[in-house]
């Protein structure tokens, strides 16, 4: 298991063509709640608990309406203060593992 890897999607959920999914990050990084949805292929409402509040906020809108493949091109692998991970490349995680379930949605 690699640093970071102890994260956990505790929803995932799919209900009138919204796919909605909230996940715990890893305990390396500051969040402590990760949601989102996917609607026609492209992420929608990302919010985080906890963690670097206006930064998030502001990640959250930078991605609204991207496609998954942008945002996991962009965001896998940044790292924060050493730890190996970041609040940011766990998002990318989580919707790397809920796209390997729902392939059709990437």
């Amino acid at each position: 298991m690699m640093p970071g890897d102890d994260y956990q999607i505790i929803a995932d959920t799919v209900e009138n063509g919204v796919h909605h999914i909230t996940a715990a990050p890893s305990r390396l990084v500051c969040s402590k709640m990760i949601d989102f949805e996917l609607i026609d292929g492209k992420i929608h409402n990302l919010r985080y608990m906890g963690g670097c509040n206006g930064n998030l906020k502001a990640l959250g809108a930078l991605l609204e309406g991207a496609t998954p493949a942008f945002a996991q091109e962009r965001l896998l692998g940044i790292n924060c203060a050493g730890r190996g991970t970041s609040c940011s490349d766990q998002f990318a995680r989580i919707l790397r593992d809920v796209l390997a379930k729902s392939p059709a949605e990437s």
